[in-house]
């Protein structure tokens, strides 16, 4: 699992980012069971001091269901978007408000 990113230095902010990470890196494979986020490169950036944004690299194909899982296993409003990342694999990324 990715340390927390050092600029995220608002302890709640903090917390929700450390369990967002447990969360994926613990039961990710429970909502991916093609495996086809579950090992791939995983990156976790901030965004504005209050969004957190995961992206997922190389994934050979996503299907709703899965990325419906990964919103649930988040646990809070997201955003996701898929996009071409090479002629065979996609980047799925994860835009998550930290801040309510």
């Amino acid at each position: 699992m990715p340390d927390v990113p050092e600029t995220v230095t608002d302890p709640v902010l903090r917390e929700k980012l450390t369990e967002i990470q447990r969360r994926l890196a613990e039961d990710l494979h429970q909502v991916d069971p093609h495996r086809r986020l579950v090992g791939r490169p995983v990156s976790f950036h901030i965004i504005g001091g209050h969004t957190c944004e995961v992206v997922y690299r190389e994934v050979p194909r996503i299907d709703e269901n899965e990325l419906l899982g990964v919103k649930r296993l988040i646990g809070q409003e997201c955003f996701c978007s898929v996009t071409p990342h090479t002629a065979e694999t996609l980047t799925v990324r994860f835009v998550i408000p930290l801040k309510s």
